[in-house]
This record gives structure tokens, C-alpha cells and sequence, in this order.
């Protein structure tokens, strides 16, 4: 039998053993599928960022919209991004520091210029509803077989959950040429175990945004 004991929401610590560093930006539009390109870009200054298993950079989102806007599902088209959208890398507290040169570096992402201001540290989320832009399963699985391999891979970290939503699929750039990805919903999470799943993400590929989750509220 697996038991785990309920923890007060209220009262829980969230650890600062993995934080997320925000970046200010100037970078008035990018491509839809910009996460490799991105990854790619930051780890010249950051040579480790691929290599560390705990770190990621979370993908660019503009907003998806009150105002009949909605994000272009074509790869190929540009997102457009407000003055106030972050660059966000999730980091172990002591890759922080280096992350930090970042700060008056600018770069190109498929032709569109990033400029990267000063960061300031946050935590993670103890929110019970996680949400995953890109998840990459096996190669070649249809939204069944790639559901089913994540309940396995959320039961292996382990945490305990009572929902898991698969959502969109998107086709995006990665080293081993075009894969599907999927959004994931994670519902029913303790805040250790939320803690948890941002911590150690799902599926490969975090240095392009893969497998990373946020507060579905934030989404």
C-alpha cells in the first residue's frame, strides 16, 4: 500500500533548491517555434545549459487573448511579445549565479534580435494544477500512447495526482529533426509534489522548453 500524508498548502516552504531566474527583454516579436533557436542562442554564454538536468528556458508567450487575438499555430509565423514578457530560465541555486551573465548580452533567434536585461529570482509554484506547453513522449506515439506514457513517467518521479489532460500538439525543431510535442495538464498535485514536477520537468529537451511545467493559472 502507498500512502502519503497531506501537507498544509498554507503552511509548506517551498525549497529555493531549484528557483526560476526572470530576465527583462527587448524583443518586439519571435517565431512561434523559437525553442530550439533560443536554447541554442543562450547556451553560447552558458555552454552547461544543456548539460544540466535541472535547468530549462521557458518558451516566449505573448498573450493569448481578451482582444479576439489568438497565438498563430503555424511554426513559420511570429509571435508578437509585450514589453512586459520575461525571459525565464529554471535553474539549480547554484547555476544562478552564472545564469546572471546573461544580463547586457543580445542575441538572434532566427533573425530576430534579443536584447537581455537584469533578472530577478523567484520560487516555484505550490500550485495543485500544473500545465506543460511541450511535452516530448516516444517518438511516433498518438495522444493515447503518449498520455499513457506520462501517468508512467509521473508515477516513476513519483508524485500523486488525481487528473492528467492531454492537450494541442504542435510539430517543433529539435537536433534529432521535426517531433510532435503535446501540452500536458497535471492536476490534483500536493505542493511537494508540484514542487516536484517543476523540479525535474518530463521528456527531454529543457534547454529548448520542453517538458517544463508552470501554474496552469499562469497560462
Amino acid at each position: 500500500m502507498y500512502w502519503q500524508q497531506e501537507t498544509d498548502s498554507d503552511s509548506y516552504q517551498v525549497p529555493e533548491d531549484v528557483v526560476d531566474l526572470q530576465f527583462k527583454i527587448t524583443c518586439p516579436r519571435i517565431p512561434v517555434d523559437h525553442g530550439r533557436a533560443l536554447g541554442e542562442a543562450l547556451s553560447e554564454v552558458l555552454p552547461w545549459l544543456g548539460e544540466e538536468p535541472l535547468a530549462g528556458v521557458h518558451n516566449l508567450h505573448g498573450a493569448e487573448s481578451g482582444n479576439g487575438w489568438e497565438r498563430p499555430s503555424d511554426a513559420r509565423e511570429v509571435v508578437y511579445l509585450s514589453k512586459r514578457t520575461p525571459l525565464v530560465l529554471r535553474l539549480p541555486a547554484g547555476r544562478t549565479h552564472a545564469a546572471r551573465s546573461l544580463s547586457g548580452t543580445y542575441h538572434s533567434v532566427r533573425g530576430h534580435p534579443l536584447q537581455i536585461g537584469e533578472p530577478k529570482q523567484r520560487l516555484l509554484s505550490k500550485a495543485g494544477t500544473l500545465y506543460a506547453r511541450h511535452v516530448l513522449g516516444p517518438a511516433g506515439a498518438d495522444e493515447d500512447a503518449f498520455q499513457q506514457w506520462a501517468i508512467a513517467q509521473l508515477r516513476a518521479l513519483p508524485v500523486v495526482f488525481s487528473k492528467v489532460l492531454c492537450g494541442r500538439s504542435h510539430r517543433i525543431d529539435t537536433p534529432s529533426g521535426e517531433r510532435l510535442s503535446w501540452s500536458l495538464m497535471v492536476a490534483g498535485l500536493s505542493p511537494p509534489d508540484a514542487v516536484r514536477l517543476q523540479q525535474q520537468g518530463l521528456g527531454p529537451y529543457r534547454e529548448f522548453g520542453c517538458g517544463l511545467f508552470i501554474p496552469y493559472k499562469a497560462v
